[in-house]
């Protein structure tokens, strides 16, 4: 997808979005395991990791389907794909992104709901930290409207591809195959110091 529009305004929000969750579990992996000495050692105990953990991987998962969709590594299961005529290929690929975006703004509609219903009543999390929780909740309702906005913006995309240019519409939206996965491995060398594009990955 590095030619497709779309992905190339939101990469860098998208990067920063999968670069925060990265720094969020470094620090949660650093909390569980000061948890489990501090348990072990001195019988002490933060109270909340397991609670934060949770917050956590929530909002992790929210922000990584947006990284994961830039990045075609979604699961797409192309079994049958192979056994039909290839002038319905692009009609296929656009329904798979105009499904995922339909559900994918479904999700944020409802994470919404949530979010407002939280504000509403004021609620907080039945624990010893007594979380609010439109706290976590508005972070992980980010991700997912992030998540909607890029995957409905991709399907728009994809049906105005199947309309005007139904040639492209598999390079972009198809699903990724052993060349395009054997071009970013020897890709990866050329992105750290001193290596030469089609070095060997080590």
């Amino acid at each position: 997808m590095d030619d497709n529009p779309i992905i190339r305004l939101a990469r860098p929000l998208v990067r920063v979005g999968a670069v925060a969750s990265g720094y969020g579990l470094l620090v949660l992996s650093f909390l569980v395991g000061f948890e489990v000495i501090s348990r072990k050692l001195f019988d002490f105990s933060l109270q909340g990791v397991d609670e934060i953990g949770g917050y956590v991987l929530a909002v992790v998962v929210a922000f990584g389907l947006s990284f994961t969709l830039i990045n075609r590594a979604h699961t797409r299961i192309d079994v049958v794909l192979g056994w039909l005529p290839k002038s319905f290929h692009p009609v296929l690929h656009f329904t798979a992104f105009a499904s995922l975006g339909g559900f994918a703004v479904f999700m944020a509609w409802r994470a919404i709901t949530t979010l407002g219903e939280s504000i509403e009543y004021k609620s907080i999390a039945s624990t010893p930290l007594q979380t609010p929780l439109w706290i976590p909740q508005s972070l992980w309702v980010l991700g997912l409207v992030i998540f909607a906005a890029l995957s409905a913006a991709l399907a728009l995309h994809a049906g105005y591809l199947l309309i005007r240019r139904p040639a492209d519409i598999a390079g972009q939206y198809g699903p990724r195959t052993v060349k395009d996965e054997i071009e970013e491995e020897y890709a990866v060398p050329a992105r750290r110091p001193g290596a030469e594009p089609g070095d060997p990955v080590r």
